[in-house]
């Protein structure tokens, strides 16, 4: 599937491009609604959706799509799964709503549990950082791939928490680091901070699902951070449950 990477971080720039021309559209283009779990829902979600989908499956018609967007499937049928895509069409719906530019489209390429491919790219800025299994982390930039690394520092680190659901119990695990400053950011951009050696540390408490990690996780493990399940459950990916427990990662 490593071959396919090009292809898909056009596909990925592609879908990027709708949510932008919806964004550009102003709260008209919205159109909001709001899902079973009080979770928000606009046409950039659905447009986003539908085109990955679609194209995703001309690739391999036979690697089965988890979507934050689709009929999520029982998992008497999901346990079956060796091999599956993992996508969230637009991570940070309620950052798009707010219009401040943090949102991402997150994709991986789950494989016994594990993700051995992943992408998130950042419809904004046009980048797309990347990662495949053994083979290291990399920003694409619309013209060539750039490797990327994770800091190495020992002091002086930089936290980074969400624009939305930072909680003062994150920041009391936090305190166990040498961190001297915060920052903050909204989707997958924190899981990007940390592989490209912007911030160092990234704790999460709250409801987070398998979709808006997979990409995040094995970019910041490729870019030599750790990524760690604050759990005793040893299986990450395709659970009964597909909420995630609290994560940390640093470097």
């Amino acid at each position: 599937m490593k071959e396919s990477v090009p292809h898909i971080i056009e596909l990925l720039r592609k879908a990027g491009g709708i949510i932008m021309d919806i964004y550009g559209r102003g709260e008209s283009g919205a159109e909001l609604e709001w899902k079973a779990d009080n979770s928000p829902l606009t046409l950039a979600d659905r447009e986003s959706h539908n085109f990955l989908v679609h194209h995703l499956a001309q690739i391999n018609s036979q690697i089965p799509m988890m979507s934050e967007e689709s009929l999520h499937i029982d998992f008497e049928q999901r346990k079956e799964w060796q091999r599956y895509w993992c996508l969230d069409p637009l991570d940070g719906t309620k950052e798009f709503i707010k219009r401040n530019g943090q949102f991402t489209i997150n994709l991986a390429l789950i494989e016994n549990s594990i993700p051995c491919l992943g992408f998130i790219h950042v419809p904004v800025t046009g980048n797309t950082f990347w990662a495949s299994r053994g083979h290291g982390a990399f920003v694409h930039n619309g013209e060539c791939d750039t490797e990327i690394k994770a800091s190495q520092k020992k002091d002086d680190w930089i936290a980074v928490s969400s624009s939305s659901h930072a909680t003062e119990s994150e920041n009391n695990l936090l305190a166990q680091f040498p961190v001297t400053r915060y920052i903050k950011a909204g989707s997958a951009l924190k899981f990007c901070y940390i592989a490209s050696g912007v911030a160092d540390v990234y704790h999460r408490q709250g409801p987070t699902m398998e979709w808006d990690t997979a990409a995040g996780h094995i970019l910041v493990e490729e870019a030599g951070a750790y990524f760690e399940y604050l759990s005793e459950n040893k299986i990450h990916y395709n659970k009964p449950d597909l909420r995630n427990p609290s994560f940390l990662v640093r470097i």
